[in-house]
């Protein structure tokens, strides 16, 4: 819940567990969040902390147990005078690395009253607040990432949750492009698949024109997407390549992007706009317009089987 949270809303989410089995149940959860990256912050209990080490009920090594899924922060309380930072940190980290974090808390540490940290050495005092950053590559880069696609004659495009927010910016790359769009999974959302230049899903569960629109393509654009099947994307020199991602971590990881653009999806898109010249062969586009229409030909006719 905390995670379908964070993915209709944008905020963070927050869940709550006791100790031992408790907190273990939150882990396929947290890991579908951190899979796809969004800010979760679990706050779990724990054995009493004068118990800790003697194998009590419930004692699990909580901080080895999530070390792998809230990587970025996992900090349990000694003393009530840390719930300041542990929460102010644990939060901003979650919103600004777009990850799971995790506060453990020993219930005897629970019932005590709160405390503000002292004004003396070794103490931690946090403050409030976290903006999100406007992201946006380099005028150089956007030129570089608009000669390849101005170049290219049969334009894809791969849209993926990170282009969620672009919807406009995203058709009118497609328009001026004449290219066809595939949706990963998390991008199915960004475009209804009424519209003729979009071929669909894409993968083990993919669509034909999809397919056809990877195998046959000689450019291709990733925006906000992770897709890790390589074999349902072009091969390697059959197409030039050109990405936007927010997370640099996540560029050229799929397909061997000549142009990686780390940035926000719309505003990226919205700054590149300008630099793109519009294709006057629309054939490529008509191609993909009649693969999509015969596609739904079949649909339709299966479904009537």
């Amino acid at each position: 819940m905390a995670c379908a949270h964070a993915k209709f809303t944008g905020e963070v989410g927050v869940c709550m567990a006791t100790s031992g089995p408790g907190a273990i149940h939150l882990l396929n959860g947290l890991y579908d969040a951190k899979m796809d990256h969004q800010p979760v912050v679990a706050i779990v209990g724990q054995s009493a902390r004068s118990a800790l080490g003697g194998r009590f009920q419930q004692e699990v090594d909580l901080i080895s147990l999530f070390k792998d899924v809230a990587h970025e922060y996992v900090e349990m309380a000694s003393v009530p005078s840390q719930m300041r930072h542990l929460v102010d940190r644990a939060i901003r980290i979650a919103r600004s690395e777009r990850t799971v974090t995790c506060i453990i808390l020993p219930n005897d540490l629970q019932v005590l009253d709160a405390e503000e940290p002292e004004r003396a050495h070794a103490t931690i005092h946090s403050g409030l607040g976290y903006s999100t950053p406007r992201v946006i590559p380099a005028k150089p880069d956007l030129q570089r990432a608009a000669d390849i696609l101005n170049q290219g004659k049969k334009v894809a495009m791969l849209v993926g949750a990170g282009a969620l927010h672009a919807s406009v910016e995203v058709t009118e790359v497609a328009e001026i492009l004449g290219a066809g769009i595939a949706k990963a999974l998390l991008g199915k959302a960004v475009l209804p698949d009424a519209l003729p230049f979009v071929t669909g899903s894409i993968g083990l569960l993919g669509t034909k024109p999809s397919y056809d629109l990877m195998m046959e393509c000689d450019t291709l654009l990733m925006i906000g997407t992770s897709f890790p099947y390589s074999e349902f994307l072009p091969k390697e020199g059959q197409a030039r390549g050109v990405q936007i991602d927010i997370d640099g971590r996540m560029l050229g990881l799929r397909f061997p992007t000549e142009v990686n653009l780390v940035g926000d999806a719309s505003e990226t898109l919205k700054l590149l706009i300008p630099y793109l010249e519009r294709k006057t062969d629309r054939g490529w586009r008509e191609r993909i317009e009649k693969n999509v229409a015969e596609w739904w030909k079949v649909a339709r006719g299966q479904s009537n089987e």
